[in-house]
């Protein structure tokens, strides 16, 4: 039974901790340059997504018009949209932090936009009736309450970015995680591969984790031991 797949298609499992054992200077390497990407893209993201959405929730017209567009661009398959950016922007890193924006960029705005528009309405009125500018309705209220929405659609973005950074690599470039698994995929070394998606997998853990452990520092009114 143990036999009915050949060890080269379907590698056990001591053989892919010793391929990672094996050629881990080799991934440390590749990884730096994956995290720079995926650190990038997600980073342009935030500010787009934050500037877009705080921009959409105060002009309700613009909200309407956009969000249809937002929703569209999640339509296009993300494996279509790589090729293009590659002939665009070429081999080096820009296509990679381009496409990491692209996957990252609508789950933030979104979650962004419904914490926005779920704010307290008689607090902000409240503020309203006492002369607080848009500026301060934003600052006192709605961003605060916004936090924890913003939070949600991070920690999605966050495993979206290594996995977006690893599929714009498949098409082309001179180093990170997607080039090691083109190279060792057509040697036909699925141990090594494995090895990458093992490493893939417990790398977006961690970044959920520490999106998690961000949010407790950022939110701590929502600490268990303070809602006691």
């Amino acid at each position: 039974m143990a036999r009915l797949v050949p060890p080269y298609m379907l590698p056990g499992p001591l053989d892919v901790a010793l391929a990672f054992i094996r050629d881990f200077p080799l991934l440390a390497g590749h990884l730096g340059y994956t995290l720079f990407e995926a650190a990038a893209g997600l980073l342009l993201s935030i500010l787009a997504a934050f500037a877009l959405a705080v921009i959409m929730d105060a002009a309700p017209l613009l909200k309407e018009s956009v969000t249809p567009v937002l929703l569209l661009t999640q339509t296009m398959p993300t494996i279509a949209i790589a090729p293009l950016l590659v002939l665009w922007m070429g081999y080096g890193a820009a296509p990679k932090i381009a496409l990491v924006f692209l996957t990252c960029f609508f789950p933030l705005t979104i979650a962004l936009l419904g914490g926005l528009s779920q704010a307290d309405g008689d607090a902000v009125k409240l503020l309203q009736s006492m002369g607080a500018r848009k500026v301060q309705v934003y600052r006192y209220i709605k961003l605060p309450q916004a936090v924890p929405a913003f939070f949600s659609g991070l920690r999605i973005s966050a495993s979206y970015a290594i996995v977006g950074a690893l599929i714009s690599e498949w098409l082309g470039g001179k180093a990170g995680l997607g080039v090691y698994m083109t190279r060792v995929r057509k040697s036909y070394s699925f141990d090594r591969m494995f090895a990458v998606i093992l490493l893939t997998s417990v790398l977006s853990l961690y970044l959920m984790k520490l999106v998690s452990f961000l949010e407790t520092l950022a939110t701590p009114w929502n600490r268990p031991d303070r809602k006691q």
